[in-house]
């Protein structure tokens, strides 16, 4: 069994992990809400240059599925942070695994999908 400041460290180290998973996904929301904004902004300044009024195309679809992925993220780590808090009790920790891959791929994905979306926007206005 651990000793008591062993087992504090511990619980201190798993409310810094679940504080970085609470910044990482307000961090993601932010993206999202940017990405949003720059559909908007991008329709206003074409309008300003005289051409017609288009849509914010897939720049607010993007938006909100980062601003949902931000979400998944805070929710995925207080899910990990109890579930940790759980086998720190308990004196049997296991690592993430599947939840750290599904966060990885999830990003990769999204961050895939923006990158072609900003290449195609980019090769429209020039």
């Amino acid at each position: 069994m651990l000793e008591k400041s062993d087992l504090a460290r511990n619980h201190l180290a798993n409310e810094r992990t679940f504080l970085a998973w609470v910044r990482t996904g307000i961090g993601v929301v932010v993206f999202g809400f940017a990405i949003g904004r720059f559909g908007i902004a991008l329709r206003e300044f074409l309008q300003l240059q005289g051409h017609a009024p288009q849509t914010t195309g897939l720049s607010v679809w993007f938006g909100m599925a980062s601003i949902g992925l931000g979400v998944l993220l805070v929710l995925a780590g207080l899910l990990r942070y109890h579930e940790t808090r759980r086998q720190i009790e308990e004196g049997q920790f296991k690592p993430a695994g599947t939840l750290v891959n599904v966060v990885g791929v999830l990003t990769a994905l999204m961050s895939i999908g923006l990158a072609i979306y900003l290449v195609i926007i980019l090769a429209r206005v020039t």
